[in-house]
């Protein structure tokens, strides 16, 4: 069984691959069908679908309370 992840606005998410900046660092904007997440580097935004997002993930850093 799958374990889904709780991914709430203000999460701070390490995903497995890095940003071209180096970093590997999110934080997560709105969520949704699709999730709008900002490097925590250099503040760009990106939209990905919550599926592959989910695919994506390392380690939540931060549940964003």
């Amino acid at each position: 069984m799958k374990i889904i992840p709780n991914i709430t606005t203000q999460s701070i998410l390490e995903l497995k691959k890095p940003h071209p900046c180096g970093s590997n660092t999110f934080k997560v904007l709105r969520v949704g069908s699709d999730v709008k997440i900002v490097c925590t580097l250099c503040q760009h935004v990106l939209t990905v679908e919550r599926i592959k997002l989910e695919k994506m993930i390392k380690n939540i850093l931060s549940d964003g309370t």
